[in-house]
């Protein structure tokens, strides 16, 4: 949960080559910054509480340096536990993502003698790798023989500046290596994102290999340190999350994005679709895991593939899957559904899912990600990077994914593909909508929202409880309109408002009665339906599209958390104590 950046080339203002990508990364964690960058013999470091702002580049030019942006695991939000880390010369410079389970005991087991400044697990790290070179002078040596003490998934960069040298080396939490036509300039980076557009070749690094690169070269080595070939593979860039445009916020911008994504992925798709289709058809036991949102994708999923398709495919969170894995057996399909690529709770869960020689087919939207490579097939949904932490665009895609799924297991691809299409035109109409910020207004007021859904709408309730949340901070619970009766009911109250997602399926008169039950109680009753009822204290007109109806919900959802934050006065772009990619337990 933490962003990482290196640079070593030509001369160039270094400090700016580093913030720059910081700032891509600063969905990763954006407690604190820090960057480190050599220049005329001299090794400056500057670091901070708070979020980059580029108009405090230092403008240091130099070869080499690195950069970090944190989300603190060990030690207060402060200047002094911001990276970068140094040992006790000043001479090891680090940088890292994860956490160090075991940093206390090889703090008081090797490092007595050593002056600590920070209050993190990372400077650890710094001073076990003075300890070894106090044994040898070898720094790659050195570099392994530390990663090797520590326990946990651990990503870190290590700086020698008199040397110019960095060495990078991981384990689960992600690092890609990439270079421009001519090989003169070198990057390592948490996420392609945050690479320049010069960069035309790139490395995924694998665990336990140590990568080593300055100004001229570089070299890849295994854990006993043995030479292996780093074989570079071609790069194409999609630049359109990088830059917000006309908009205040990604939030806002991916959002608007969904209608043309949606439309690109149900006409390009067909193929790897009808691939997933066959292998759920042909498997002994299919199961959906995730988490958050896009757990509730695979929630969605598991009531479209018994609606649609008539099959029985398990969703499970992501985290709680590698508790569920003794049922499975070499001829399961496991179907991860990730954004980012990087969950640690669904690699982790995968891997015992491989143990027990699973299948693995991945629904990611990060090309090269450790899910993406770890799979044994990939659908990658494109929908080109999100900037912002809460995920919108690629939820839409995910739930466009197993419903035009299910409908090819029915044999109907094509029907699938038209509900889809009706719902982007419908959402069109949803986006241009003033009707969401006003109510969203209202909202902003409240301490608790409630959100009702029965069958395929009840995880849209969820999902649009989570979105108000985490974009806005007002409490918001979905629930499955049936369990009102067993406990909800009692947070019902004069003027609470209750959002009821009532659909023209086989719920809809069963989430109409709920309706009535907490208006009865005093509820201020927001109806979202395509059909309009005088127990609706509000009404948001959506149209039904049979299935896809879940995909316009979904998009009001994300539009009522969006203008909840802004009549709040929060970002919803960066909300507190969140990060986008959650690579630590």
């Amino acid at each position: 949960m933490c962003g990482i950046f290196g640079y070593s080339g030509k001369e160039t203002i270094v400090s700016s080559v580093i913030l720059s990508g910081l700032k891509l990364l600063e969905y990763r964690g954006y407690d604190s910054w820090g960057i480190a960058v050599t220049s005329k013999g001299k090794t400056t470091i500057k670091k901070k509480p708070g979020k980059i702002n580029l108009a405090e580049d230092p403008k240091l030019t130099g070869s080499t340096g690195i950069g970090h942006t944190r989300w603190a695991t060990h030690g207060g939000v402060n200047k002094i536990n911001a990276h970068p880390h140094t040992d006790c010369s000043g001479d090891i410079i680090v940088v890292h993502n994860g956490i160090i389970e075991n940093y206390r005991e090889l703090a008081s087991k090797f490092l007595r003698k050593h002056s600590f400044v920070s209050k993190t697990d990372t400077e650890v790290v710094a001073h076990l790798i003075e300890q070894e070179l106090s044994k040898s002078k070898d720094s790659k040596r050195a570099v392994l023989k530390t990663f090797q003490k520590l326990k946990g998934l651990n990503a870190i960069i290590v700086f020698f500046p008199k040397s110019n040298e960095l060495y990078a080396i991981k384990n689960s939490s992600p690092l890609i290596f990439g270079t421009d036509k001519k090989k003169k300039s070198f990057y390592l980076s948490s996420d392609v994102i945050a690479f320049p557009k010069d960069v035309e070749k790139i490395y995924f690094l694998d665990d336990e290999t140590l990568l080593s690169f300055g100004k001229n070269s570089y070299s890849l080595n295994s854990s006993s340190g043995k030479e292996l070939k780093l074989a570079l593979t071609a790069f194409s860039q999609d630049v359109r999350g990088r830059e917000m445009g006309a908009y205040s916020h990604y939030m806002e911008k991916e959002i608007h994005e969904q209608p043309k994504i949606l439309s690109e992925f149900v006409a390009t798709k067909e193929k790897e679709i009808r691939n997933l289709a066959q292998k759920i058809d042909k498997a002994f036991g299919s199961y959906l895991i995730g988490c958050g949102t896009a757990f509730y994708a695979c929630l969605a999923g598991s009531y479209l593939f018994s609606t649609i398709a008539k099959r029985h495919i398990n969703p499970a969170i992501g985290s709680e899957f590698s508790y569920l894995v003794d049922f499975l057996k070499k001829e399961s399909l496991v179907i991860p559904l990730s954004q980012s690529g990087e969950t640690i709770d669904i690699i982790s869960s995968i891997k015992h899912a491989k143990e027990k020689k699973a299948k693995i087919y991945a629904l990611t939207n990060v090309y090269g990600s450790t899910l993406y490579r770890q799979a044994d097939y990939q659908l990658l949904l494109s929908a080109g990077p999100e900037q912002a932490v809460v995920s919108t665009k690629a939820f839409s895609t995910k739930l466009a994914a197993l419903l035009l799924t299910a409908y090819t297991l029915r044999g109907e691809f094509e029907t699938g593909k038209k509900l889809v299409l009706e719902s982007v035109e419908e959402i069109k109409k949803i986006l241009t909508s003033k009707q969401n910020k006003q109510i969203a207004k209202k909202l902003s007021k409240k301490s608790h929202v409630y959100v009702l859904g029965r069958g395929p709408s009840y995880p849209i309730a969820l999902e649009t409880a989570l979105k108000l949340k985490e974009s806005s901070y007002v409490h918001a619970e979905g629930f499955a309109g049936g369990e009102l009766k067993h406990g909800v009911m009692a947070l019902i109250e004069t003027g609470t408002p209750v959002l009821v997602l009532n659909p023209e399926d086989e719920t809809y008169q069963d989430t109409l009665s709920s309706a009535y039950e907490v208006k009865a109680r005093g509820a201020y009753v927001i109806g979202i339906s395509s059909k309009n009822n005088s127990i609706f204290d509000e009404f948001i007109n959506v149209k039904d599209t049979k299935e896809a109806t879940l995909i316009s919900y979904a998009v009001v959802g994300q539009l009522l958390g969006y203008f909840t934050a802004l009549a709040k006065g929060v970002n919803p772009d960066r909300p507190r104590n969140l990060a986008k990619s959650v690579t630590v337990k």
